[in-house]
């Protein structure tokens, strides 16, 4: 699901060493630090994907949130999202954190509405206008 991702977008991950990332997914994405979430079609066929792990001290980061293009209208993201989020609760986080780019924007939206806010950039990318939220846990969205 990771590669189906990256493939997805209109550039390369590199930038984040994503070959890397995808080389060690199971230590990045495993408990106490972090979780990896699919979502089945039919008990079969992943159609979707989030990782939660651990960015700093108390602080988690999502990463690839990713829907199949057929199924986005499902709200299968919102609910991964969700999932995303009280997992990060689940392993103590005190706030979650994640990164977008331009033209997200249902993905923005979102965000916002399950009470993330944007802050100033954590991480480098070299995509202009990348956007940066945060959303501290335990409080409501």
């Amino acid at each position: 699901m990771f590669e189906e991702y990256a493939g997805s977008l209109n550039f390369d991950l590199g930038y984040q060493d994503f070959k890397k990332e995808l080389s060690t997914i199971a230590q990045q994405y495993k408990e106490p630090d972090g979780a990896l979430l699919l979502c089945f079609f039919d008990n079969e066929n992943a159609i979707g994907c989030a990782g939660v792990r651990k960015f700093a001290e108390g602080i988690a980061e999502l990463k690839r949130l990713y829907v199949k293009p057929g199924y986005r209208s499902l709200k299968i993201g919102k609910r991964l999202l969700e999932s995303a989020i009280d997992t990060a609760k689940q392993l103590n986080y005190k706030s979650i954190r994640l990164d977008t780019v331009p033209g997200q924007t249902k993905a923005q939206e979102l965000y916002h509405y399950l009470g993330f806010y944007e802050i100033e950039p954590y991480r480098y990318s070299p995509i202009a206008g990348t956007i940066y939220f945060e959303k501290i846990l335990g409080e409501e969205a």
